[in-house]
């Protein structure tokens, strides 16, 4: 049972699982909720945050102090609903200014059972989980309050991100066209592990017709739309489960056919081409982080959001199944692995969010390379 906590100051405590607590007020619908507790650290764009299905099963926390400044809007969410399990602020907003503002992010979270806290301090939280790692929480408000080792065991009871199988839950369920802006010059079947909706936009606007399928689909069902390119989404979960959309991609290029994958289709790539992947300390999540494309040598400030990676070498250059391959992106602040590429067909990804919503649109760029892949293979 959740209600709004608009215009009311009703308690509420966030309790990780090494049994670190917060205290503050209720933010958004009271009741109680459980995830993996993650920060980012956009200073915007939390509507895309909110929407983004990755975050699926995740309380994210906002490292920025002052979240809701412009209200919700119609225009801006990246899927059908809110998708973060729970939500940390410090100071949200008392009365949000925006032109485009229909309601305030409190309305919002409380009219889909999202429950959060605020008046914490998100700085503390964050340093905690930088030094400790990403890791369970609990938040509870109202009733749902109790003494704490009664919360700590809720929280530890609650399933760990590690091995959870999560694309197909936040997966559309049936095909949909996104249909070419302009003349139509390729299709492209996308495979859906969790897609934000300006991703197909992206391609749309460079005149690909977009067939978006189910994380379930079989490669019988990505080649029946007679696809002059094939794409691999972003997505939630633990990459070392999803044995069948690696199989599907190991169709894929087998049969050469151009391909582009981001965030979780990354890892997909990495585990098809036989590398491994791992769990980070806390991830990469926001709008700001700096990584270099090794092909241009450019740098790229770039949005993301995953708490995996793949275990590729970064310096050699990798035979496998489906011919030499190299890492081609890097994270400079920490060199984990952000882009693959393979030397001897068309096939590449990356880690990050090259569709920009929200975030700099340094990398837009992939989606033209995407589509010189497609030109060459046509040519």
């Amino acid at each position: 049972m959740t209600t709004s906590t608009r215009g009311t100051r009703v308690p509420a405590v966030l309790v990780l699982e090494d049994g670190r607590t917060f205290r503050g007020r209720a933010y958004g619908a009271v009741g109680e909720t459980f995830g993996e507790a993650v920060f980012s650290t956009g200073m915007t764009g939390y509507q895309e945050t909110l929407t983004d299905p990755s975050y699926h099963r995740q309380v994210v926390v906002m490292t920025a102090p002052h979240v809701g400044n412009t209200g919700v809007n119609d225009e801006d969410p990246e899927s059908g609903r809110i998708w973060v399990a729970g939500y940390v602020v410090r100071d949200p907003a008392r009365v949000p200014s925006n032109w485009r503002s229909r309601r305030t992010l409190d309305e919002e979270l409380a009219a889909q059972g999202v429950v959060g806290i605020s008046g914490i301090d998100t700085r503390a939280l964050t340093r905690h989980l930088r030094e400790r790692g990403a890791m369970r929480v609990g938040i509870f408000s109202g009733d749902a309050v109790a003494d704490d080792a009664a919360l700590l065991a809720k929280v530890q009871a609650a399933p760990q991100m590690k091995g959870a199988d999560l694309a197909a839950e936040v997966a559309t369920t049936e095909p949909y066209v996104v249909p070419a802006i302009g003349e139509r010059k390729f299709t492209v079947a996308a495979v859906d592990l969790g897609i934000k909706g300006m991703t197909p936009h992206r391609m749309a606007e460079r005149g690909i017709e977009v067939h978006v399928l189910p994380a379930t689909a079989t490669a019988e069902e990505v080649y029946a739309v007679n696809p002059d390119g094939v794409f691999f989404s972003n997505g939630p979960g633990d990459p070392a489960t999803a044995d069948g959309p690696v199989s599907v991609m190991q169709a894929v290029l087998a049969r050469k056919t151009p391909l582009f994958g981001i965030c979780f289709g990354n890892q997909i790539l990495g585990r098809a081409l036989g590398f491994g992947t791992y769990k980070l300390k806390y991830g990469h999540r926001g709008i700001n982080q700096p990584v270099q494309d090794r092909t241009t040598g450019k740098v790229e400030v770039t949005a993301h959001n995953h708490g995996f990676a793949v275990d590729a070498p970064l310096d050699t250059v990798s035979d496998t199944p489906y011919g030499r391959a190299e890492v081609s992106h890097v994270c400079l602040n920490d060199n984990v692995v952000e882009g693959l590429q393979l030397l001897d067909q068309p096939a590449f990804s990356v880690q990050y969010h090259p569709e920009a919503a929200a975030g700099p649109h340094d990398a837009a760029y992939l989606f033209d390379r995407f589509v010189s892949l497609m030109e060459a293979e046509r040519a």
